[in-house]
Formats: structure tokens, C-alpha cells, sequence
């Protein structure tokens, strides 16, 4: 009898020992299996997300399903941070850093096409007007993956050495006109004041790739976005007397012109590229009026601090002068976005072999600029950050004329979903395992 419980407890302590190895190793086959084996469950889960999205800051059923889905393992689960964010922690067993881990949670005011059998029928109010809403943007996976993740972290509390914050942020498509949302608005209630994590990963799917390629870029990755609006105040006449007003249509088209010349000729494009664009005219009400007013919306994309800075500048005095050359009274409003999100360079080149050991042979790509624009760029202005792209085109399709993200037509390969889950497990662990104070 005692030689039986000497030699079960032998064998116990010799499997605590392995398995507390797999966990300390970077890139471990153990959480490979482990996604393997709950990638159905995942991918359940995406589909009920898909079939009932929500729209910015109403993410209520969504923000339900996230608190079952982590009460269910267990943990402690914080709501209504942000109106409908989650947020849970992990406590390892042993001392270590903060890791956090992000995903988005909303939907978008889009009616779907794409024929799926679990494709979105809801409808919402957006701009006083009803329309279809729809995950769009692939947040339905984020949030599965995430999950799948916390499952999988969840089981190894055991051997954590460090603590893992889950974070499911509202409103990443934008907060209502307004309303306050998103990462900004978490971070404003104190997120990182009660739970200081020491880096932060997000990934998001989509960039048109190749379904399961992680593509990941250091420093800069994706751009600032600012909204700006122009109005250029004339004085109204006859359409057939010009001269008798002054036409705020003619210097509207002037100023547009004059603004695409601020990326073109006044800023150094070798260090970092710029877009201004105008998306939105508005002006008179009939054929033979010239107008008092023409009204003029745009957004900027820029990647350095700077440099946004004096294309605000810029935007404001050529508008102005143009205006003033003709007579008119302009003027210009711009409202600040997100800022650019940006990889730290340190933690990137720290975590690329594990993203490499998950790729295996096929490697991780650099991609270039992204001019659309992240509000985790937030939570990486805070504490060192890591955001990743995994291409999700369907195995059939072609990347170059794949639906990409927002259009009606958006889907993804759902077994790309299994490499997302090993991302976030394996840079939780080498990130703890690497890690000195």
C-alpha cells in the first residue's frame, strides 16, 4: 500500500513537472492542442456573436454572453465599464506581470449579404434612420477567440506566473454623435488605474490576406484618424448674377483642391505618408441659387504625432486664406480621433519568435501601412503594446478581390480562428515566461 502511494506520488510530482516545463517553454504543443480541441466550441460561439450583433455602446445581449461565457470558468467579472464593457482577471498562482488582452465587441450599421445560415437579420436605429447591423469587421471572431483563450489560461491558472486581464471593449467602430465610448472612454474610468497591466496584445482579422497568415508590423502600424469640417460662409444671389454674391460653392471646390496639395507638396512624404480626403459636400437647394453656405466634411490619416499636428494647422490656414482671397468667411473645425496605434518596437522584436513558432513554415509577414485606423492605439499609448493581423479570406477566394472589412459581403475562414487562439495563449505565456522587472 505504501509503496503504491510512493509511486503514484512520484508520478504525480514527474507530471506537474512537465507540464509546468511546457507552460514556462515558449511555444508550447500542449496549448496547440488544447485550441485543437475546443475550436468547435470557438467557433460556436462566433456564429451566436454573428447572428446577434450590436451596434456601438448598445452591446447589451453581447456584453450578457461575454459575463456567462467567463462566470462559467470561474472568474470574477467586471461590467458596464465604458456602458457595456467586460473585463475579468486571472489570478496566477505565482508572481509575475500584468498581461492584458483585448478584443472589440461591436457591430456595424451595415445590412448583410452574404448568404451564411447564420447570417445577421437584426435591425437597429443609427442617424435616426433603421438599418441592418452586422459584424462587418470580424469583431464576432475577436470575441470567440478571446474567449477560447480564456478557457484555455483559465485551466493553467495553476502554473500562471502573472496575472491575465481580459478585456472586451465596446464602441471600436466609433461611439454615437454624443456620446462617449471605446478604449478612450474605458481607460478615462480608470481600466488601467485599477488593473496597471504590463503589455497588451489585440489582433484583429481581415487586411485581406490569406486565410491564417500573421502579419505584424513594429512601431507605426496603423494611422490616425481626425474628422474635419469646412464651412465656407458666401453671400447668396441670382445664379445668373455671380457677381452680385459670393459664391461659396466655386471656393469650396478651391479649397478642396488646396488641401490635396498640403499632402502632395508641403509635407515630407519619405517620412511618413498623409491622407486628406473629402468625403462629403454640402450646399444650395436649386439649379439657378448660389448659395450662402457650402459645408465640407473630411477625415485625415496620419502616422506621426507631429506631422499631425501641422497638417491640422495647415488644413485651417489654407481653407481660410482661400476663402478670404475671395471674400467668404470660413471656417474650420477639426475633431481628434484615435490616435495612431503603434507596436512598441522592444516588445514586437520580443514576441516575433513566438509568432513565428506558431506560423511554422509559412513565417510571418510584414504588412505595410494600414490607413485605417484602431482604437486600441489607447491602450498602447498607455503600456507597451502588440497589435496583429490574421488573414482570414476563405480558402477559396482570392485574396485581391475578397470582400474586405465593412462590406456587406465580409466573411472570414472560421478555421483561422484556431491559430488566433494560439496567438493569444502563447504570447501570454513566453511573455510571462521572458519576463524580468
Amino acid at each position: 500500500m505504501k509503496n503504491t502511494f510512493y509511486k503514484n506520488f512520484a508520478i504525480l510530482l514527474i507530471s506537474c513537472a512537465i507540464t509546468s516545463s511546457l507552460i514556462a517553454r515558449p511555444a508550447t504543443k500542449l496549448t496547440d492542442k488544447m485550441a485543437a480541441e475546443q475550436h468547435q466550441d470557438v467557433v460556436e460561439l462566433r456564429r451566436w456573436f454573428h447572428q446577434n450583433p450590436e451596434l456601438s455602446n448598445r452591446e447589451f445581449k453581447t456584453a450578457e454572453r461575454i459575463a456567462e461565457e467567463l462566470q462559467k470558468l470561474g472568474l470574477e467579472v467586471q461590467t458596464e465599464i465604458a456602458h457595456t464593457g467586460v473585463v475579468a482577471l486571472l489570478k496566477g498562482a505565482k508572481p509575475g506581470p500584468t498581461v492584458a488582452l483585448r478584443a472589440d465587441i461591436d457591430g456595424l450599421p451595415v445590412t448583410e449579404n452574404t448568404g451564411l445560415d447564420f447570417a445577421s437579420t437584426k435591425t437597429a436605429k443609427f442617424a435616426g434612420n433603421d438599418v441592418g447591423v452586422m459584424h462587418a469587421c470580424g469583431h464576432d471572431s475577436h470575441m470567440a477567440m478571446l474567449l477560447g483563450a480564456a478557457k484555455i489560461l483559465t485551466s493553467l491558472q495553476a502554473e500562471l506566473a502573472g496575472d491575465v486581464l481580459f478585456i472586451f471593449q465596446p464602441a471600436e467602430e466609433g461611439a454615437p454623435p454624443g456620446e462617449e465610448g471605446g478604449a478612450e472612454l474605458m481607460l478615462k474610468e480608470g481600466l488601467f488605474k485599477k488593473y496597471k497591466p504590463d503589455a497588451v496584445f489585440g489582433m484583429h482579422v481581415g487586411l485581406n490576406m490569406q486565410g491564417g497568415r500573421i502579419a505584424v508590423r513594429s512601431g507605426p502600424a496603423m494611422a490616425a484618424v481626425d474628422q474635419f469640417e469646412v464651412f465656407v460662409k458666401g453671400k447668396q444671389t441670382h445664379g445668373a448674377r455671380p457677381w452680385g454674391g459670393i459664391d461659396p460653392i466655386v471656393i469650396s471646390s478651391q479649397i478642396i483642391l488646396g488641401l490635396q496639395t498640403i499632402a502632395s507638396r508641403q509635407i515630407n512624404v519619405t517620412k511618413q505618408p498623409s491622407i486628406i480626403t473629402v468625403g462629403k459636400i454640402n450646399g444650395g437647394v436649386r439649379h439657378n441659387i448660389i448659395p450662402d453656405l457650402v459645408e465640407l466634411w473630411g477625415t485625415i490619416r496620419t502616422f506621426d504625432l507631429e506631422m499631425r499636428k501641422d497638417i491640422h494647422k495647415r488644413i485651417v490656414k489654407t481653407a481660410k486664406a482661400i476663402g478670404e482671397s475671395a471674400g467668404a468667411d470660413v471656417e474650420v473645425v477639426i475633431q481628434e480621433g484615435y490616435p495612431v496605434t503603434v507596436n512598441d518596437p522592444e516588445l514586437t522584436a520580443q514576441m516575433l519568435p513566438t509568432l513565428e513558432r506558431i506560423m511554422g513554415d509559412i513565417g510571418v509577414v510584414t504588412p505595410d501601412l494600414v490607413t485605417g485606423a484602431e482604437d486600441f492605439s489607447f491602450f498602447a499609448q498607455e503600456v507597451p503594446g502588440l497589435f496583429l493581423f490574421i488573414g482570414s479570406v476563405p480558402k477559396d477566394a482570392d485574396p485581391k478581390t475578397a470582400p474586405s472589412n465593412h462590406s456587406p459581403f465580409f466573411t472570414i475562414d472560421e478555421s483561422i480562428m484556431q491559430t488566433g487562439v494560439r496567438a493569444y495563449v502563447d504570447l501570454t505565456l513566453d511573455y510571462m515566461s521572458q519576463y524580468k522587472e
